[in-house]
């Protein structure tokens, strides 16, 4: 098992969301929390996943959207 962490800045969020969501969609992940921060409404949202590849596949079309960071780690 594989933890996701993708990070976003709010103006990130407001300008890519979408195609964020048309990215996690493609992936067999686990949703397990999304937080908007308070203060900067930076977006912190974490994944489970069973396939090192695809979480290797998904942290890579994440950095692809500007202001995206994204690491992993394991379970």
């Amino acid at each position: 098992m594989w933890l996701l962490i993708i990070k976003c800045s709010a103006e990130s969020w407001t300008l890519y969301s979408k195609a964020f969501k048309v990215i996690a969609d493609k992936y067999p992940a686990t949703p397990l929390s999304s937080k908007k921060m308070k203060g900067d409404g930076e977006r912190i949202m974490e994944y489970k996943l069973e396939n090192v590849n695809d979480v290797e596949d998904f942290m890579e079309e994440c950095l692809t959207l500007e202001g995206f960071t994204a690491t992993f780690e394991s379970l």
